[in-house]
């Protein structure tokens, strides 16, 4: 079965270019535009790894990753940060992001951080 990631991101254009990326290379790719329904979706379909927008609607990337963290289901869950605001990676990074990403990045860069953190969780490839 194919590795599902989970995408949280709340600009169109940004999902759809990832999701096409991760698709396209064989990932089974979920997607929430913000916060709360990704909470909900990490429930109904836990995802082998998650890529998580900082700057979202309603519940912030932090807080979002806060509450993956604090969830025994899903604390060790590899998640990737991404943002626009290369500051903001201390923050991710306290608050358990296992990798951060700033925006803009390259498909190959996506792409290879993903395989990566996947590789290192132990998730097998379809």
């Amino acid at each position: 079965m194919a590795p599902h990631v989970l995408l949280i991101e709340d600009e169109p254009n940004i999902a759809e270019a990832i999701g096409f990326l991760l698709t396209r290379d064989g990932f089974r790719v979920s997607h929430a535009g913000d916060g709360a329904a990704a909470l909900v979706l990490l429930r109904q379909d836990p995802p082998d790894l998650v890529i998580l927008d900082h700057m979202l609607p309603g519940m912030s990337g932090l807080e979002v990753l806060t509450a993956v963290r604090a969830d025994p289901e899903s604390r060790e869950l590899p998640v990737m940060m991404l943002t626009a605001r290369g500051r903001d990676r201390e923050m991710a990074e306290r608050a358990g992001a296992d990798r951060f990403m700033t925006k803009p990045f390259s498909n190959a860069e996506i792409l290879a951080e993903v395989r990566a953190m996947l590789a290192r969780s132990g998730t097998p490839r379809a």
